[in-house]
């Protein structure tokens, strides 16, 4: 069976109400699945940055079995 580790980062674990879910998806998603997924159909949002393993990925990137997938809000400089 497929595992995915799924982290919220900053105001996104606030939004979502959580800072990680394990995901025992049935085949291959891409990221935007994974996040469907994890916020029960909650509308990705615009901006949002994601990584799979450490590597910034777009939502379209499919997500195998073993992979950490993380989700942040945007960065801004100051």
């Amino acid at each position: 069976m497929m595992t995915i580790k799924v982290k919220f980062f900053a105001s996104l674990r606030e939004e979502v109400e959580r800072s990680e879910v394990d995901l025992k998806p049935q085949g291959e998603m891409t990221v935007a699945q994974v996040w469907a997924l994890a916020c029960q159909d909650m509308p990705l949002p615009e901006h949002i940055l994601s990584a799979v393993n450490l590597e910034y990925v777009s939502a379209d990137t499919a997500v195998k079995d073993g992979d950490e997938v993380a989700f942040f809000p945007p960065v801004t400089g100051g």
